[in-house]
């Protein structure tokens, strides 16, 4: 590490892809023991920055210099030697290999190398270590794939740590997490702080950025925009700087008249996950779902959808009984299902931004078994413009764009459905608060229009600010309900608790 104390200095890192500029002379400057917060809309070049520093892209031009050596790029290999570890969203474990083996992936203890023959002994009683050491109370002989998000990303960092991690990079690494597990989370970086590792924090949660960081870059369209100590600025200064201008209204939600019910779910039941779930929703009403983790909103949205079957219970659409047993019947239905998981169950990462575009209804296309590409593409084309996309052209696969971006794609696919009843699980998880109002200002548009919306969200104020009317959930249970004006905090935990609202 130089004098100064900085451990990584970025200098005019620049990186094109065909049609986009992803960095455009990037400089960052990190110290040993701090905590650096990156914020940046979609798009902004946060991604790229990683990829840079962890060796997975080649710059163009620029330079990075790491414990006073300077690189002009770096492989995977030669960035893990010199001390930068990476704890990515999409977490980089083997769930079926124990504990102890993916905190020794690639860097085994071996009684006989030659042989081959592991020291599994050694393993298991330094991994024990380790993982005490940070305070976790799991096992190293459990198998990952057994422990939940915020265990697996523990052991994550306990990997970096044995690796000599000197910079550890966490990309939202709390966007999966309960309140409880992110909390262990900000407990473990101050520990690995206390210790001199600097980390590069990466989050949409400006309330996160706030509370747990020294220091913050912001980015904009690939370029830093500026850096300074945290305690100096505000969020909303951080969120003018992230999309260069002032939003003033963070929830935009405006209220549409109310029609008729669209939906009515009538004593839905499954064994052991849903009990007597009952509820309308209105032709322009936005209702919303709140609760803790595990209190059964996806699981309802996915019985309703058809992504799950359920025992017993009646789904109406206008008025009408259908029987949904499949995810088709329920777009047959009219009734559009945007998944928390966008990039397992709502995009094909390997496919166009056209093709995921006009999945949905891809038959309009064809003719005798043939697609016409040119009227596909003009139709994702027209849609995607009208969503604000930002991508190089419709061929461009999915899997390449943002995570706001990969959102908007999804919206457009269930836009051309022309269905009336739209469930959002999760619809602002992993994007930046610019596009988040985008998302709040399309759901508004969408009750305007006379669809019912659905809004399943873990964040307390986004419920609270856009849906018109909440329902609370407890264990597979419908525990309370409450207009917008009514609802505060403290209600919706009381009944999120498991602790029924009084009639």
């Amino acid at each position: 590490m130089v004098a100064d104390g900085i451990l990584l200095r970025v200098k005019g890192l620049t990186k094109k892809f065909p049609g986009v500029v992803a960095l455009d002379g990037v400089d960052i400057e990190a110290r040993a023991g701090e905590i650096h917060g990156i914020c940046g809309e979609n798009g902004a070049g946060k991604s790229t920055l990683i990829k840079m520093l962890t060796g997975a892209h080649t710059p163009d031009s620029g330079t990075i210099e790491f414990d006073g050596v300077t690189y002009t790029s770096l492989d995977p290999r030669r960035a893990m030697g010199i001390g930068i570890g990476c704890i990515y969203q999409e977490l980089n474990l083997i769930p079926h290999l124990s504990v102890a083996e993916n905190i020794f992936l690639g860097r085994e203890m071996y009684l006989a190398p030659a042989l081959n023959v592991l020291d599994r002994a050694q393993m298991n009683a330094k991994a024990a270590e380790l993982l005490a050491d940070l305070g976790l109370a799991v096992s190293p002989t459990a198998r990952l794939g057994t422990l939940g998000v915020g265990h697996q990303q523990m052991v994550e960092i306990c990997r970096a740590v044995w690796s000599n991690a000197k910079l550890i990079i966490m990309d939202e690494p709390t966007s999966s997490l309960s309140e409880k597990e992110a909390h262990d989370l900000f407990r473990v970086m101050a520990q690995m702080k206390a210790r001199g590792v600097a980390i590069l924090f990466i989050s949409h949660r400006l309330d996160e950025v706030r509370d747990n960081c020294d220091t913050v870059t912001v980015m904009r369209d690939g370029r830093t925009i500026e850096s300074f100590a945290m305690k100096e600025r505000s969020v909303a200064d951080i969120i003018q700087l992230m999309v260069g201008r002032s939003i003033q209204n963070k929830y935009p939600k405006e209220p549409a008249p109310h029609g008729d019910v669209v939906l009515s779910v009538r004593h839905l039941n499954r064994k052991g996950v849903l009990h007597d779930i009952s509820f309308d929703l209105k032709a322009g009403e936005v209702l919303g779902f709140a609760g803790l983790v595990g209190a059964g909103r996806t699981e309802t949205a996915r019985a309703i959808t058809g992504a799950d079957p359920y025992d017993s219970g009646m789904v109406e659409v206008f008025g009408k009984e259908v029987k949904i047993r499949h995810p088709l019947d329920s777009i047959n239905a009219g009734i559009a299902f945007l998944t928390e998981n966008r990039k397992e169950q709502g995009l094909i990462l390997i496919q166009s931004v056209a093709f995921n575009a006009t999945i949905v209804k891809m038959h309009k296309y064809g003719k005798a078994g043939w697609l016409s590409l040119k009227r596909l593409r003009d139709t994702a084309r027209k849609i995607c413009a009208e969503m604000r996309l930002k991508t190089s052209g419709m061929d461009m696969l999915v899997g390449k764009l943002s995570g706001g971006n990969q959102q908007k794609v999804v919206i457009a696919k269930w836009l051309l459905s022309n269905a009336k009843i739209f469930i959002f699980d999760e619809p602002t998880r992993g994007i930046d608060v610019g596009a988040k109002v985008e998302v709040y200002k399309l759901i508004n548009q969408l009750a305007a229009n006379g669809a019912g919306v659905i809004i399943i969200c873990s964040e307390m104020e986004e419920v609270m600010g856009m849906a018109d009317r909440i329902l609370v959930m407890h264990e597979g249970e419908i525990t309370g309900e409450m207009p917008q004006a009514e609802a505060t905090q403290e209600k919706i935990m009381y009944a999120a608790s498991g602790f029924k609202q009084a009639s």
